[in-house]
């Protein structure tokens, strides 16, 4: 297995974990809003953007664990030379 696709699957291990501590995780809403009533499609949009932006985060918080991971793997060599 090759050190990018091993670094895909610790990334892809982490969000899975990340993912499943969360309790309540809201899907996008694939359904547009009706324009003569119902949900109002300022709501609709802001809701899908907020869900977006939470699975973001997630994928933000997974990358920077898996960099902290590596950086306690491989330590700088601060040796002078």
């Amino acid at each position: 297995m090759s050190p990018s696709s091993q670094r895909r699957q610790r990334l892809h291990e982490l969000l899975l974990a990340l993912i499943a501590r969360e309790e309540d995780l809201p899907l996008m809403d694939s359904e547009h809003p009706q324009l003569d009533g119902g949900t109002a499609p300022g709501r609709w949009l802001d809701q899908n953007r907020r869900t977006l932006q939470r699975y973001q985060a997630l994928v933000r918080t997974a990358v920077t664990l898996d960099a902290l991971l590596d950086a306690e793997d491989s330590p700088p060599d601060f040796s002078a030379g």
